[in-house]
């Protein structure tokens, strides 16, 4: 199977340009084409797992990759699928993300020997001037059509910012400038995005003639794949810092019935004909399929030896409700401790496990806390330091296990 037929087995193509183009490009391994990533954080989240193994899909099939790092576009904000404006981030926080995604992008994509490059559009969007960009590529567009494009609807309604209405210019513009001076030739990015995209395609027809092939993808599922990114209200990050091999891994075991085959399809690498026959799974053999695909991807971001650590300590705790010395790990330290012992609220809290100490009583109050196999109902209860030599073992439902440690 080609890559084309595979992409389109695989359910990820929403809508396209120019398709048998695009279809005799990819396959042909003659594609240079970009995904963008706006460093709104210092870690990519599962989120991102829709464009990485895409890229690393196509690289595959000979195609060259450019990961466009989004230093100066974050600076603007992508309206789309927001409602309200996102948080403004300072050049050096942005440059400090940019460098964090570099790092976690090389696990997925071949950048040795010219095989696939990365950009920050720092470089060039930085230096425009103003009425230069007016000029060059103002005319280029009609208010009107911007207006009407999805990623500004919703926020018209609660109030749009000249700020944010210039984001299209902007990702229009990266497109024709990697189109000029990188001789890329396609854009994939989220069904969401389409205006944005749209917007890059014409602009270099506008430019430089109706017989510029630039083409457009989206992926059909790449805006769901935004949502895979957040769960209880946390993030679930590819810096295992931040979101451990273990828990990465149980986010994955614990997705919906309805969802774990489709997420199979889309983010493994399994081949195609495993998955048809295991499209036929149901009751218990959709927990295989889970555990399938929690490893696989657990293994694709932390390695075999982190993904067999995570699998064995699940099964470990699920099995007998065991302690499995691969469970993940929080410290608390000697100054969260008052007249030498800290309370369960604040132990939920320093341990990530609720963001928050109205979560915490929440969760407390829902019945969904125990420390070492006993149920937590009183907000104010508090254990001594001593305890957490060996450490308390905190679950959080019927799932979720930490052990937490002095350290």
């Amino acid at each position: 199977m080609k890559i084309y037929e595979e992409l389109r087995a695989r359910g990820l193509i929403a809508q396209m340009t120019n398709e048998e183009e695009i279809k005799e490009l990819i396959n042909n391994g003659k594609a240079t084409f970009y995904i963008g990533f706006d460093c709104t954080a210092d870690s990519l989240t599962a989120g991102h797992f829709m464009a990485l193994t895409l890229m690393k899909r196509l690289q595959m099939a000979g195609n060259k990759p450019i990961a466009l790092i989004g230093g100066g576009t974050t600076m603007i904000g992508d309206p789309s699928g927001r409602t309200d404006m996102r948080k403004m981030l300072t050049k050096e926080d942005i440059d400090h993300n940019a460098a964090c995604f570099k790092r976690q992008m090389e696990q997925f994509i071949d950048f040795s020997e010219g095989k696939a490059v990365m950009i920050n559009n720092a470089d060039w969007l930085l230096n425009l001037n103003y009425i230069e960009l007016l000029r060059e590529v103002g005319s280029c567009f009609s208010v009107n059509n911007m207006l009407r494009a999805e990623c500004y609807k919703q926020r018209m309604e609660k109030g749009l910012s000249f700020l944010e209405f210039n984001y299209m210019i902007m990702q229009s513009y990266d497109f024709y400038y990697l189109y000029k001076n990188y001789d890329c030739n396609l854009q994939f990015g989220g069904d969401d995005q389409w205006s944005n995209m749209l917007g890059g395609t014409e602009l270099i027809r506008r430019k430089l003639g109706k017989d510029a092939n630039a083409m457009t993808i989206t992926l059909l599922t790449d805006s769901q794949g935004k949502k895979m990114g957040k769960t209880a209200g946390n993030a679930v990050w590819l810096d295992p810092n931040k979101t451990s091999p273990y828990d990465f891994y149980q986010y994955w075991r614990n997705v919906a019935d309805s969802d774990v085959l489709k997420c199979i399809r889309m983010l493994t690498f399994l081949p195609i004909e495993q998955i048809d026959e295991m499209d036929k799974w149901e009751g218990s053999q959709l927990n295989t399929a889970k555990e399938i695909l929690a490893f696989e991807l657990t293994k694709l971001v932390h390695g075999e030896e982190e993904a067999n650590k995570a699998q064995s300590a699940a099964k470990a705790l699920f099995a007998a409700g065991g302690v499995s010395e691969n469970m993940p790990e929080a410290l608390v330290s000697e100054s969260d401790f008052t007249d030498g012992a800290i309370g369960i609220i604040d132990i939920l809290v320093k341990a990530g496990i609720a963001p928050s100490k109205g979560e915490a009583r929440r969760l407390i109050q829902q019945g969904g806390v125990s420390v070492d196999d006993e149920k937590v109902t009183d907000f104010a209860k508090t254990y001594a330091k001593d305890l957490f030599n060996d450490g308390i073992i905190v679950k959080k439902g019927k799932k979720i296990f930490i052990r937490v440690k002095l350290g």
